[in-house]
This record gives structure tokens, C-alpha cells and sequence, in this order.
């Protein structure tokens, strides 16, 4: 290990959302996206862990499953749970449906399959329900992520970050689920006292009235989206940096 791979991080768990730009995704280290953002205003390295399509019960089996985050875990100086939006989106056909294409062969089938599901899922999503994770699921894999950085670190600080909305086709435009996960995750959060920062005023703003700065998918942002998010993110990871080193200094 070298000593930039020992100092000290700000531990990013997320979906796609914290690494896609307005063309795609992009390089862990690319100073555009908002964890970097964050990382270079409160002077910390960024440890990005995420992956296209996770939802919370995905974060929880990377953090049981992935040797990296656990290297990664004793060198954070705050946890930022950045994910949760996908729980929320409609999701009428499986999602293991959907992560089963890639594996039919032979390849025509792949392909005849996988095109009626893209002509299918935007138009049952247009129902809203039901959703890839419902509120009270979410909750509970958020809670066992908490639960499993608490028993290694309890004094990490840990920062929830509340579901963005989107304006994808791909999802009939519809986010029903948003309201009941925000909800489930604040009052969660609150009952755990844990600091939260909200994604969803910025990514409104950006689909409604920049829309053309945004990933044509509506689903991912462009970097003023990421610079605005990380304007809301910045100042939570602040105080729980302080309220860390005040915690290890009292301790110590």
C-alpha cells in the first residue's frame, strides 16, 4: 500500500449517478464528477466504490463482497451513502429479468430479447409501481450498511444522500416512488441521526430547465449537474469531518 492509498478518504458508496457524465460514464479519478468535486474542497482523497443500475441491496452485497472496501474502510474519515435513486424508479418487469439477457445465447435470442424488453419497460413503467426496491426494503438494506460500518468504525461519520429524480423515457418519465423513499430514508436518518443532503431540488431544476446540459438519457447528469450537487454535499461532509475530529479527539 502506498501512502496516498493510507491517507485519509472521503468513502463514497453510490450507483452510477456519482460517475456518469452527459455522455457516459467516466474515470473514478475525473475531477468533474461530485465526489472529486467534494474531495478537492474539503481537502480528502475519494474512494468511489458504485456501479451501473445498484441499488441499495446491491451496496450491501458490495460491502460483503468486495476486498477493496474493506481496505478502504479504515483510512475513511466519513461515508457518504449516495444511493437509493434507483430503488425508486418504476420497475414492473424484474430487474433480475433484466440482468439475465446478457447471459442467452445464442446471440440472436439476446438481442430479440432484449429489444422487447426495451419496448415494454417504459411503457408498464408508465403504471409507477411496482418500484426495483420499495421504501421500507431500501430502509432496511440502508440500516444493514449502517449497522456493518458502525461495527468496524463507530466513530465514522456517515452522510445519506435522499433520491434525485430523473427524466428518463426509458422509465415512462414516471417517479411515483420518489416521495415514499425520501421519506422512508428521512425518517430513518433522523431516528439514526444521521446527517442527510437532498439530490432531488438540483436534479429537478437541471431536467426542467437545463435539460440540454443533461446525459440525453434522463437518467444521468451533466457536470453543472455534478458541480450543484456537490455544492449540497460539500457542507454535510464539513460538519461530519468536524464532528469526527472532535469525536476522536475526545476519545483519544
Amino acid at each position: 500500500m502506498t501512502e496516498a492509498d493510507g491517507a485519509p478518504s472521503i468513502l463514497v458508496l453510490s450507483d452510477s449517478l456519482a460517475y456518469y457524465g452527459p455522455r457516459g460514464g467516466l474515470a473514478a479519478d475525473d475531477e468533474r464528477i461530485w465526489p472529486n468535486i467534494v474531495g478537492q474542497q474539503v481537502g480528502r482523497r475519494v474512494e468511489l466504490f458504485g456501479r451501473i443500475g445498484w441499488t441499495s441491496r446491491d451496496v450491501w452485497w458490495a460491502i460483503t463482497q468486495d476486498p477493496r472496501i474493506w481496505a478502504a474502510l479504515p483510512h475513511a474519515d466519513v461515508v457518504v451513502l449516495a444511493y437509493g435513486g434507483m430503488d425508486s424508479l418504476p420497475s414492473p418487469l424484474p430487474t433480475a429479468l433484466r440482468e439475465q439477457i446478457r447471459y442467452l445465447r445464442p446471440a440472436r435470442l439476446r438481442a430479440v430479447v432484449r429489444e422487447a424488453y426495451a419496448w415494454v419497460q417504459p411503457r408498464a413503467a408508465l403504471l409507477g409501481w411496482p418500484l426495483a426496491l420499495p421504501p421500507r426494503i431500501t430502509v432496511e438494506y440502508v440500516a444493514k450498511v449502517r449497522d456493518a460500518l458502525v461495527q468496524l468504525r463507530p466513530d465514522l461519520p456517515i452522510v445519506a444522500c435522499l433520491p434525485p429524480t430523473h427524466a428518463s423515457p426509458y422509465y415512462g418519465k414516471v417517479h411515483r416512488g420518489r416521495i415514499p423513499a425520501t421519506t422512508a430514508m428521512r425518517d430513518w436518518a433522523a431516528a439514526h441521526g444521521v446527517a442527510t443532503v437532498d439530490f432531488y431540488p438540483a436534479t429537478l431544476d437541471e431536467f426542467t430547465n437545463h435539460s440540454q446540459d443533461m446525459n440525453p438519457d434522463g437518467i444521468h447528469w451533466g457536470f453543472r449537474c455534478h458541480a450543484r450537487i456537490a455544492e449540497v454535499v460539500v457542507p454535510a461532509v464539513r460538519t461530519a469531518l468536524d464532528r469526527g475530529a472532535t469525536e476522536r479527539h475526545g476519545t483519544g
